[in-house]
């Protein structure tokens, strides 16, 4: 049904056509999208304008939100899914974006597996539920700009791609038909224990600690290297980097002509934590 959705895009942009100038502004300040070419740069500013047309921001007063904020995460969100089909990349559960102006925090009581009761506050910088909007800070948006390997946009999306299997982030999303879901298990298992090894003896993690909190957010911090900081992520996980390029249809680190500040290095911003 490619044609039906390339004929509904055609009719799309007649509609509403294609702020370019502000598109090409946007994609020149975000290193995230410095792999693409022009074709696919045409192409994600094309999806991201149709995603932007489906999406509801909310932000508080006085909170100064424009349409270069909102294309940032249009540009973002069809950029986890630019090589897939549209069949494949409808994300059907994205509606409402919250912007608030920094990290929030939330007081969080949890049952651990013996049944004991644990109350606690947790800082976040962004937010993801089943069938609720995607919460994000700003200022952490802006700041993700300059610093390879972290990036609350995308990591908030791969949780929301994560929970299209069954409403829960565990770190299994959905898988093509040539990924067999033993192989991701494995690869990311892998992964998994190597983080909670170098967690358990003291040692710095060769990737954010985040990573080590639970297999969904595991996913989302890799993603967030492999978007963000591919280098640093193939060197350190080549397998994971290549399953990867498998399950995104892309490569950012083959393509990435130009270097940016901190492009493929270590974040040497301080751990923050995500939503769970």
């Amino acid at each position: 049904m490619q044609w039906l959705a390339a004929w509904q895009r055609k009719r799309f942009l007649k509609r509403h056509p294609l702020p370019e100038a502000a598109w090409r502004d946007v994609l020149s300040r975000l290193p995230v999208t410095s792999c693409l070419d022009a074709a696919a740069r045409q192409r994600l500013m094309v999806r991201g304008w149709q995603r932007l047309h489906h999406l509801a921001f909310h932000f508080p007063e006085p909170l100064t939100w424009t349409l270069e904020d909102q294309l940032s995460v249009a540009a973002h969100i069809e950029l986890i899914t630019l090589y897939w089909p549209d069949s494949q990349a409808r994300w059907p559960d994205v509606h409402d974006i919250v912007v608030v102006p920094d990290a929030f925090r939330r007081h969080l009581v949890e049952t651990d597996t013996a049944g004991v009761i644990h109350e606690h506050d947790d800082e976040r910088i962004g937010e993801t539920s089943s069938r609720g909007p995607v919460v994000l800070s700003m200022n952490d948006m802006q700041a993700d700009r300059h610093h390879a390997g972290v990036n609350v946009i995308i990591h908030e999306f791969i949780h929301k791609l994560d929970m299209q299997n069954d409403g829960v982030a565990n770190g299994f999303p959905p898988l093509h038909g040539d990924i067999s879901s033993r192989r991701w298990h494995a690869t990311f298992t892998r992964v998994w224990q190597d983080l909670t090894d170098h967690v358990a003896r003291g040692a710095p993690t060769p990737i954010n600690e985040y990573a080590a909190t639970d297999p969904a957010e595991c996913l989302a911090v890799c993603c967030e290297y492999f978007f963000t900081a591919p280098g640093r992520l193939k060197a350190t996980y080549p397998e994971l980097h290549a399953l990867l390029v498998e399950y995104f249809r892309q490569d950012p680190g083959l393509k990435r002509t130009t270097q940016h500040p901190g492009a493929d290095g270590y974040n040497a911003r301080p751990s923050q934590p995500a939503s769970r």
